[in-house]
């Protein structure tokens, strides 16, 4: 059985060791973290990512864990109602749609779930080298013994040490979009019943809504920025830096939510960005996700890309009989495209939400199977509508 190394336990990494079983390879996933990470802003999985989880046996316990909000207001920077909905939520889009919305935590909880039963989990450790020859690659890690495999993946995000390994500096490949995010939990102090609240002063401001039966609040922080120059890693320094900025709101709640944040131990804080690359795969090394090809969250569709990938990317290496090269070539052919669009929703509409016609047509612009010609198939698993069709495999080479 070929090994495969997953680096990265997030939602493409684990989602990929489920169905790279199913497909004949033994996967091994290694994850920096100690366990599997805590906390995260509720994600979105749209259009043909239903499909992904529905034939993973995983879309009813996703529609069951989603959220449940009843609408949301925007609050000016002093904390007056300006507009609310009770139809649609920035975070998530109509509040009928068939798409699904959840806590970060809970749907890699999922995944994890099923994937232990036939993958191996180290966490704590990371990979520091690739040296790769005709037999396969020669992995270095952080912490533990050198192992060899016969292919590895990058699926540990936008900071990929896999990427940096294989392909070079990220500064190549991370293209900043002018702003920086801050997402933490906290007790629901606030008292918000399925209800968000967005609130901001035309460039800096907040998103907060209440998760686990409006017990906990997970929210988001933005301002406008260029990425730090000390370690993404310097978590302190980004408390005081996130303080620093968010303090100038002056709604009387904010205060109490910077307090929030300095206690949070799940607080993350990064810039957003992008990465391009002219290819995602160099040898037996391939890239998965945000790796290789991050929209942002300002895109809401990162989990989408990373379920979808996670499917074309096996797909391919089943088909392969072996050839790493034609799976990886195959695998880019089918999902660039999707990438593509999916990219271009962070950025169509700034400041604000990509229009609803672009997110479904970004949403389904790819279907999970092809014809013996290599011409998609398009037929819906997760229920709704069929997706437009924009193109073919055949036709994106």
């Amino acid at each position: 059985m070929r090994t495969v190394l997953v680096s990265g336990a997030g939602i493409a990494g684990t989602a990929l060791a489920c169905l790279l079983r199913r497909q004949g390879f033994a996967p091994t996933v290694v994850e920096r973290a100690p366990g599997p990470r805590p906390g995260g802003q509720a994600v979105d999985a749209r259009g043909v990512a239903l499909d992904v989880l529905a034939r993973m046996g995983l879309l009813d316990r996703a529609r069951a864990a989603r959220t449940r909000m009843r609408g949301m207001s925007v609050l000016d920077a002093e904390g007056r109602e300006i507009e609310r909905s009770t139809e649609v939520a920035y975070s998530s889009g109509r509040l009928d749609s068939e798409d699904i919305e959840l806590l970060r935590e809970d749907l890699v909880g999922m995944l994890h779930a099923r994937a232990r039963e036939h993958a191996e989990f180290v966490y704590g450790d990371g990979v520091t080298a690739l040296d790769e020859d005709e037999h396969g690659v020669r992995v270095t890690f952080e912490h533990g013994r050198p192992r060899t495999f016969d292919l590895v993946v990058g699926a540990d995000g936008l900071h990929s040490a896999v990427r940096a390994a294989a392909f070079g500096p990220e500064e190549r490949f991370v293209r900043h979009l002018g702003s920086c995010v801050t997402v933490f939990s906290s007790e629901n102090f606030l008292g918000l019943e399925d209800w968000q609240l967005w609130l901001g002063d035309g460039a800096s401001g907040y998103c907060v809504y209440p998760v686990r039966d409006n017990t906990e609040l997970r929210v988001t922080f933005g301002f406008p920025g260029e990425p730090p120059r000390h370690s993404h890693r310097d978590i302190e320094r980004h408390r005081r830096l996130v303080a620093e900025r968010m303090a100038a709101l002056p709604w009387q709640e904010t205060p109490r939510l910077i307090e929030a944040m300095r206690r949070a131990p799940d607080f993350f804080f990064d810039a957003t960005a992008q990465v391009h690359m002219d290819r995602w795969s160099r040898g037996r090394t391939v890239l998965l996700g945000d790796a290789g090809y991050c929209a942002s969250l300002l895109s809401g569709q990162g989990t989408s890309l990373a379920l979808v990938g996670a499917w074309v990317l096996a797909d391919a290496l089943g088909r392969s009989a072996g050839d790493h090269r034609a799976a990886f070539a195959r695998y880019e052919t089918r999902l660039r495209p999707f990438v593509t669009l999916n990219q271009a929703l962070a950025t169509e509409n700034p400041g604000g939400p990509a229009p609803e016609s672009s997110v479904e047509l970004a949403k389904n612009a790819i279907a999970l199977d092809e014809d013996e010609d290599g011409d998609e198939v398009r037929e819906r698993v997760g229920g709704g509508t069929a997706p437009r069709v924009v193109g073919t495999s055949a036709a994106a080479r």
